[in-house]
């Protein structure tokens, strides 16, 4: 037995939770996702506003995710 390095909690097996990583590789691509869609609106030049605007639907998408359900 081991413990889940991202859960913390008791695996059977001597590795982590299948659905633990799964999750871990959801979060990452989501945070990939977010920081290329950020360089992309930098490198497009679109207007402040706009990007603004983007930016914080981001961040609202991402403190959703991160709330506890």
């Amino acid at each position: 037995m081991k413990i889940c390095s991202i859960c913390h909690k008791i695996s059977a097996t001597n590795d982590d939770h299948l659905d633990c990583k799964e999750k871990r590789r959801i979060e990452l691509e989501a945070e990939d996702l977010k920081e290329t869609l950020n360089e992309k609106l930098t490198i497009s030049g679109l207007d402040g506003d706009l990007q603004k605007e983007i930016k914080s639907i981001l961040d609202h998408m991402m403190k959703e995710k991160k709330s506890p359900s």
